[in-house]
């Protein structure tokens, strides 16, 4: 974070001040290559932003008026002016610091375990120390100070340190790990249980899809036109229009063309002069209205899917159809299969009608879907699947799938949703890409392992130590000093940790 920042004070002048003077609702100037101090929404200028160290993401992003900006990203070749939306501990960089810290605190099963056998071997030290002071003192006759010599060499090697930084070491290697690539950890038990997943449900709308409108098919029902021109007809047309079918026909389109006499018609669509023809992009009751047949047999399977079909007039007459839809993440597909390359079952929730939810499973290859899902049986739904035997994840973004997320067996939020089904859920997805999810049982499975082997070392070694240490091989001249004994201890120790820092999560 920068020391200071560059206050507009009332009077339009520039003042440097501390982080600390820095309040909600100040504006604060960021000069070009300047780092931004803290969470804001742009009020003025254009640039691109470099959220690597937040984000992951190596690809500065464009930010225009209205955009929001997130404090220790770096401001790129514009000048911006944000207005403060949060400061200190409210700042998106803190909320983060303290997550990584919460997950590194809590404990977790394994952890548990740990401790409990680090007791045990405490009291093995102990009893083995005493058992072999009496062994060579009265059985073997030997004098005392070779008899607790051999005593203090077993409980030195006996020592649980070892044993008692297994699993600490490997889940902070694992939450930092975890948080470089995107995935912030709020519950070590929910994120460990992740490795035995056999069911993921999605929530459909800004986690399998991007939550916005999308140009999905364009027909040309007319010989005397091409797709091309259709759509930039249609895109030139709409880009006077606010309505969001509208901004998804003309975001389909870079390229426009100047429009004459735009009218909009209200609850229909909108019109214009283009290249001299008149242009009308409207619904379908429009054409029943004008009595405009409009049957043809691409049209209904499209409207079958669930998708908004809009048409394109020129000079009165029908040119073409233009399907709309809510637009499938890229990854979504990608996210599926690896999941199914887990053995895990993906299933997907919605409100939308079963044709949506239809077309969105076939596009990305679920197994299973609800569709027509209220927001108050989302949960209900989620102890459905959990109630066939399986271990559950839910994924979503929104208000309505925080009591899903709770329900879960673990509950995975899309960081970009809203601030309660990130508060609700064990893990974070920073990046907001599904198939993240992929890296959380990846990484939990890689943790799992680690653990297992920092136990083994740390306790197979003193098998085989503890008899050494107690003189089992003394008739062959074989024997330990509390020195050497404590070197053995030191050295597994170090093999734990260098285990622990191999840790390293396989994309």
């Amino acid at each position: 974070m920068p020391s200071d920042a560059h206050q507009l004070m009332p009077d339009g002048s520039v003042k440097d001040v501390s982080l600390g003077d820095l309040a909600v609702e100040d504006k604060v100037l960021i000069k070009p290559g300047e780092k931004i101090p803290t969470d804001g929404v742009i009020v003025e200028g254009e640039s691109s932003v470099n959220e690597a160290m937040l984000t992951g993401e190596s690809t500065p992003v464009t930010k225009k008026t209205g955009g929001k900006v997130i404090g220790g990203a770096i401001n790129g070749e514009g000048s911006l002016t944000i207005e403060i939306k949060s400061t200190g501990k409210n700042s998106f960089l803190a909320q983060v610091i303290d997550l990584v810290k919460q997950a590194q605190e809590s404990k977790s099963k394994t952890q548990n375990l740990a401790d409990t056998a680090a007791l045990w071997l405490t009291l093995i030290a102990l009893g083995s120390g005493a058992l072999t002071l009496v062994t060579w003192l009265v059985f073997m006759n030997h004098e005392f100070a070779f008899a607790i010599e051999r005593a203090v060499t077993v409980m030195v090697i006996t020592c649980p340190h070892a044993l008692g930084l297994a699993v600490p070491l490997v889940v902070a290697v694992s939450t930092a790990l975890a948080a470089k690539n995107g995935l912030l950890i709020r519950s070590r038990i929910a994120f460990e249980g992740a490795r035995k997943l056999q069911a993921i449900i999605f929530d459909k709308t800004g986690t399998l899809t991007e939550g916005r409108f999308g140009v999905s098919d364009t027909l040309v029902l007319s010989q005397d036109i091409d797709e091309e021109t259709l759509r930039k007809y249609a895109a030139s047309v709409e880009a006077s229009s606010e309505h969001p079918i509208a901004k998804a026909v003309t975001a389909a389109l870079e390229k426009k063309l100047p429009v004459e006499n735009f009218k909009s018609i209200p609850g229909k669509g909108a019109e214009g002069r283009v290249e001299g023809k008149e242009v009308k992009v409207v619904s379908p009751g429009y054409l029943r209205e004008q009595n405009i047949d409009f049957t043809d047999t691409r049209v209904e399977p499209l409207q079958a899917q669930g998708k908004t079909v809009v048409f394109v007039l020129v000079d009165g007459k029908l040119k073409g159809a233009i399907a709309l839809a809510d637009i499938v993440r890229p990854e979504a597909n990608q996210a599926i299969d690896a999941r199914k390359a887990l053995n895990i079952r993906c299933l997907m929730l919605t409100g939308d009608n079963q044709a949506t939810a239809k077309w969105v499973s076939d596009q990305v290859g679920l197994d299973e879907y609800f569709a027509e899902v209220l927001p108050q049986d989302k949960a209900a739904k989620v102890k459905e699947v959990q109630s066939r035997g399986v271990l559950v994840a839910m994924i979503g973004d929104g208000v309505n799938d925080a009591p899903a997320l709770a329900q879960a067996d673990v509950g995975i939020a899309i960081g970009a949703g809203s601030d309660v089904a990130v508060e609700t859920a064990d893990v974070i997805l920073v990046r907001s890409n599904p198939l993240d999810v992929v890296a959380v049982v990846q990484l939990s499975r890689a943790t799992y392992r680690k653990m297992v082997q920092n136990l083994f070392w740390a306790t197979g070694y003193n098998v085989v130590a503890i008899p050494l240490a107690a003189g089992a091989l003394y008739a062959w001249g074989v024997l330990l000093s509390p020195a050497l004994g404590a070197v053995l201890m030191s050295a597994c120790t170090v093999i734990v940790a260098i285990n622990a820092r191999m840790l390293r999560l396989n994309k």
